[in-house]
């Protein structure tokens, strides 16, 4: 049979098989603060954690991005999460690690996401890791006690979907529109359920941050998983982290890697083919990615698919300019778009300018921090009158006492603008981290093509490229 690379990966790691189910080796199981419920589960089972050697624990979701916001429930979650792991033997990245950051940046960051792996987290975005070739999906509260309990998990194997970008990405545009613009085309549903592989030579040319963005918002398709086969980009990038393989270890492990790709004549329930030459800058407009038009549209009328709830709640009206749009505040960071090259793009934009409203940015991780302060990022960020927070989820999720007051508008970098996601009554407007900087200097939402771009330190660009591993 010819076989799609998630065949391969799944067929690969599949213990037994019973009535269209798989058991599934689990080669890295993540961790966050909500796994609480599923430690107390084995703990009332009387169970113990079967390989706490492939798992890994990071506080996230609770973390602050500034002491001033911090609150006491936040640090019980944080408190739990060190208590369970260190009483299982699970190397666990606290406040204070320089190792932490949010699990879908810190956890690629360390080397422990590779190709061929299956990687399960209790979290939605996990897709995150399809991007070096993983099959990584988000799972439950009891499916987290299952595979802490054994390393396995019963799955049925998704459908393959395929989608081909063909082209290169025009000026101004990038992983992120690409993805916004594929989820305002496919629409939320049009991934239900599949296990979706990108192609094309759009994907090619992405960097692996870039493919961590669009896996990343694979999710937000209604898909199961996103994944890109691994390639020479994906090997630079891993050579020299701290987890992954060394020396001779890595050059064996590479050549098993090249034959992670699906065969030719592989078959798939759904194709798209998508153009990279008609991606804009592009901006949410409502209360679901789907409502996403380009940054020189216009807000679509009811009749027009303009959602009249979600016009009202987002105070919007049918036929606005998005351009014409105020914003209240901005926010750079998150599992989508708080890597180090999130925050270049947006240094670039914001170089030698003072914003117009209030901008909060948290880094990804404490590691992109640290580069941002020593590149000379972190500075222009400062200059240009931006809170610099601490590594977190931060304002994607509302949770650890960062909020977007009710009635606000924010463009925000992060990957979901449901009702009341960065607070209750909070309007999110989903973009680019260039575009946020740009609404934010603006104090309303702003095409970033029509804006000088800064040269910024030499440092700051040579970073990339070492991350890069040009």
């Amino acid at each position: 049979m010819r076989q799609t690379i998630v065949d391969k990966i799944w067929a690969a790691h599949e213990i037994l098989a019973r009535e269209g189910s798989s058991l599934l080796f689990v080669d890295r199981h993540l961790l966050h603060e909500g796994s609480h419920h599923a430690f107390d589960k084995i703990g009332a089972a009387g169970r113990k954690v079967r390989h706490p050697e492939l798992t890994f624990g990071v506080a996230d979701h609770y973390a602050p991005s500034s002491e001033l916001r911090a609150n006491a429930a936040s640090a019980t979650m944080i408190e739990r999460l060190s208590a369970n792991t260190a009483r299982h033997g699970i190397g666990s990245f606290g406040l204070g690690d320089a190792r932490r950051g949010i699990v879908h940046v810190a956890m690629p960051e360390q080397g422990l996401t590779l190709p061929g792996l299956v990687i399960v987290c209790g979290d939605s975005h996990t897709a995150t890791h399809g991007a070096f070739g993983a099959f990584a999906f988000g799972i439950g509260a009891s499916e987290v006690a299952h595979v802490l309990a054994t390393q396995a998990l019963w799955q049925k194997k998704p459908p393959a979907m395929r989608i081909t970008v063909t082209g290169e990405l025009p000026f101004g545009t990038t992983a992120k529109d690409l993805a916004l613009h594929i989820i305002g085309r496919i629409g939320t549903g049009g991934a239900t359920g599949h296990a979706v592989e990108y192609a094309g030579a759009a994907i090619s040319a992405l960097s692996m941050e870039g493919r961590m963005t669009l896996c990343n918002m694979t999710i937000e398709m209604g898909a199961r998983s996103g994944i890109v086969p691994p390639d020479e980009t994906t090997f630079a990038w891993l050579r020299g982290r701290p987890m992954a393989p060394k020396g001779a270890a890595f050059d064996r492990a590479v050549q098993s890697w090249k034959a992670l790709r699906s065969d030719a004549g592989a078959d798939y329930a759904r194709e798209v083919v998508i153009d990279a030459g008609e991606v804009a800058p592009m901006v949410t407009w409502g209360t679901s990615p789907e409502q996403v038009a380009p940054v020189t549209g216009a807000v679509p009328e009811p009749a027009a698919g303009g959602d009249a709830e979600a016009l009202d709640y987002m105070g919007l009206s049918g036929g606005e300019s998005l351009s014409e749009i105020p914003i209240d505040r901005g926010f750079i960071g998150s599992c989508t778009n708080g890597r180090y090259s999130d925050l270049l793009a947006a240094a670039r934009v914001l170089a030698g300018r003072r914003l117009a409203v209030p901008l909060l940015v948290s880094p990804g991780s404490s590691e992109v921090a640290r580069q941002a302060e020593e590149s000379g990022i972190a500075a222009i960020f400062r200059a240009a009158g931006a809170e610099w927070g601490m590594s977190g989820c931060s304002l994607c999720v509302g949770m650890n006492g960062d909020r977007v007051q009710a009635g606000e508008r924010c463009a925000s970098t992060s990957n979901r603008n449901f009702r009341g996601r960065q607070g209750p009554g909070a309007r999110t407007h989903l973009m680019s981290p260039a575009m946020v900087a740009a609404a934010a200097l603006s104090g309303r939402i702003a095409d970033v093509r029509a804006m000088e771009l800064a040269a910024l330190p030499e440092a700051a660009e040579s970073f990339e490229a070492a991350r890069a591993g040009s």
